[in-house]
């Protein structure tokens, strides 16, 4: 895989609801597939998804070992291969654990928004260090209205937002998966 250095993780936990409390979300079926076939056609290492609540990770296991059976692989061979980079956690805490244990050093966390912080970061700039391949990069997505300020502020980048062609800014984590996943390790430079 050429991005070997690049990680991502779907954060159920922790998200925001609209009035901005911290919540958990529920895991929906379209994140699965659609968000392990980008991350599949970037090479990327791992696509990691952290859900806490057992009944949630009970519905992931089981897509999840149906794509990787063989009637899965007999139904859609495609499939069976973008589900092979998925990793099932309780937390972030976990997922980081498990990038260090096997690349040997902690990943730099980048956070995703529709919000601008003080330590963001250009698609230019990120790309630029990602093909450096110093570092491995960690791009944590939000669900429900997102990523809780409080952690974003945790995070070493935060990567600047989808500007889209006006000043309406909400998409689907899929579709920004999608986006930002070209913008940063697409081979068709402008």
């Amino acid at each position: 895989m050429i991005n070997q250095n690049v990680f991502i993780a779907l954060l159920h936990y922790p998200a925001m609801d609209k009035e901005g409390k911290t919540i958990i979300t529920s895991f929906t079926t379209m994140d699965l597939h659609d968000i392990a076939r980008p991350a599949r056609t970037y090479e990327i290492n791992t696509y990691y998804i952290v859900q806490p609540v057992d009944g949630q990770r009970i519905i992931i296991k089981k897509q999840m070992e149906y794509w990787l059976s063989e009637e899965g692989i007999r139904t859609n061979p495609t499939r069976n291969e973008t589900i092979k980079l998925v990793k099932l956690c309780y937390t972030l805490d976990e997922v980081m654990e498990d990038i260090t244990s096997c690349r040997g050093k902690r990943p730099v966390l980048v956070g995703t928004d529709a919000r601008a912080y003080p330590n963001t970061v250009s698609y230019r700039w990120l790309s630029e260090e990602i093909r450096k391949r110093e570092r491995d990069f960690l791009l944590l997505f939000g669900t429900g209205y997102g990523i809780p300020p409080s952690l974003m502020q945790t995070f070493d980048y935060v990567l600047e937002p989808v500007y889209g062609a006006g000043n309406w800014n909400h998409l689907s984590v899929r579709n920004a998966v999608a986006i930002i996943l070209d913008r940063l390790l697409s081979s068709n430079r402008c």
